[in-house]
């Protein structure tokens, strides 16, 4: 079991980084920007995002509060959304071939 709950947590930890990163943006923020804002550094918000290490709870309320959103909604995908695990790469839409247009 503890490997299954190790794997919810990385998870987790993921879901929230992408979270953290898609609000981020959506508020027109950088990395740099929101690190200062929160007095926190760019290398910490980065491993934040990529799901490498987990802020605490009140900073991830800082960070909440920075970004223009609650705390439940850093843990909610976006409508649509498969959860990925950590450092695996969003797949790429499959390409279809376009017909010839005969004249």
């Amino acid at each position: 079991m503890q490997i299954q709950q190790t794997s919810a947590v990385n998870l987790l930890y993921a879901l929230l980084g992408r979270q953290v990163a898609y609000y981020r943006n959506k508020a027109g923020l950088t990395q740099e920007e929101l690190a200062e804002a929160t007095k926190y550094s760019v290398d910490f918000i980065s491993l934040v995002e990529r799901g490498v290490n987990a802020p605490t709870l009140a900073r991830l309320q800082d960070i909440a509060d920075t970004i223009g959103v609650e705390v439940w909604q850093l843990f909610y995908p976006q409508v649509g959304e498969v959860p990925r695990k950590p450092g695996q790469r969003k797949s790429q839409p499959k390409r279809t071939q376009r017909k010839k247009k005969r004249f």
